[in-house]
């Protein structure tokens, strides 16, 4: 009798476990990557000013204005750079366009070059957000003698 119930009992779960398998979501699929509506691929076949159009303002006037000659200098390297080719740069400020998109960049954070790689949702935004020049301060415990009350906790 014991034996009849854990057959039905497998059945049961098997039954359970395929109706929760059919149920349930597959492998998540990847999201295609947006920007305002527009694809990758629609926006390489874009023209400048067209992708400039969807920009955000403050990106958008940066090249209105024309680059410097020093901005000018890494757009014309990071347009000419290889996929697994680094660009270093002291030039937090360009904003990322799509053809940028698939690059690595090497950005001075003040202290040393850390790698970027540029992904479509950086669109728009500069090179200097990805990058951070502060650290969060790392506190130990208080010294030995730092306020009146440290003199009385145990030292291990």
């Amino acid at each position: 009798m014991a034996k009849s119930k854990i057959i039905a009992g497998s059945a049961k779960a098997s039954r359970r476990r395929s109706r929760k398998k059919a149920s349930a979501i597959q492998a998540r699929r990847k999201k295609e990557f947006l920007y305002r509506g527009f694809t990758m691929d629609e926006l390489l076949v874009m023209s400048f000013d067209e992708v400039l159009g969807l920009m955000p303002s403050r990106s958008r006037r940066t090249y209105l204005r024309g680059l410097n000659y020093e901005q000018q200098l890494l757009f014309d390297n990071l347009k000419a750079a290889e996929p697994g080719e680094v660009v270093r740069t002291h030039r937090r400020d360009l904003p990322v366009i799509p053809e940028f998109v698939g690059k690595t960049v090497s950005v001075y954070n003040g202290k040393e070059f850390k790698d970027v790689e540029i992904k479509p949702e950086m669109i728009g935004c500069y090179l200097g957000e990805f990058v951070l020049t502060r650290r969060e301060p790392q506190h130990s415990g208080p010294g030995v003698g730092a306020t009146r009350s440290s003199k009385f906790m145990p030292l291990k």
